[in-house]
């Protein structure tokens, strides 16, 4: 087990453990965040826990010209129930990816400490949110760290029906426009994989963001 000092530094990733684990401890200040995303590596833990960084093999990552969209879901894009926007209300957005309930989940990543840290890498221009609307209601959303052209997702929520999908896929081909080449998904879920996602190995993965992440 590696536990961090108070330098900014992290071990190297082939020396996480079988499920990702590579160290424990540190701090979730910005140099040290971003140094973690260029890296391949992210925070996640339990309030009651030291911080815990990860960086599983393999990884779970998004190519948006690989972005798989339903014909119901180009349904839902085409008949205006949602508005779509970037940016416009961050801290709304990780306050109910903190917030909402999640089968099998008795408790939130997302603690005080963490929704700090990452507002304060909004307001330094380093972490964005998508937004899903419903008459001026904010009704999904996801919120996420870009260094270059990578993207790295952290959380989503949605309080309706294909909220967050709306707001991800919209997201994904803004993204793509802009020239990102990588959404990184870090752990499978059966939602992202529906849309496209995929599992790469851990070396891929770090080539990448060491070409894509200058």
């Amino acid at each position: 087990m590696n536990i961090l000092s108070t330098k900014i530094v992290f071990p190297p990733v082939d020396l996480a453990d079988k499920d990702g684990l590579l160290a424990i401890g540190g701090d979730l200040g910005m140099e040290r965040l971003l140094l973690a995303y260029r890296s391949g590596i992210f925070p996640w833990y339990n309030e009651e826990e030291p911080i815990i960084w990860w960086c599983p093999d393999p990884r779970f990552v998004l190519f948006p010209a690989a972005l798989k969209v339903s014909k119901s879901m180009h349904s839902v894009l085409r008949n205006n129930k949602f508005r779509f926007t970037i940016n416009r209300a961050f801290t709304q957005v990780i306050q109910n990816c903190k917030t909402t309930a999640r089968e099998g989940q008795d408790g939130t990543w997302i603690t005080p400490a963490v929704q700090e840290a990452y507002t304060k890498l909004h307001e330094l221009g380093h972490a964005h949110s998508a937004e899903a609307w419903v008459n001026g209601e904010l009704v999904g959303g996801l919120y996420g760290v870009r260094i270059g052209n990578v993207f790295f997702g952290e959380s989503m929520f949605s309080k309706v029906s294909n909220a967050s999908k709306f707001a991800f896929i919209n997201y994904v081909g803004q993204l793509q426009k802009e020239g990102v080449v990588l959404i990184d998904c870090q752990v499978y879920t059966e939602h992202l994989e529906s849309l496209g996602a995929e599992m790469i190995g851990r070396k891929e993965f770090i080539e990448i963001l060491e070409f894509h992440t200058k």
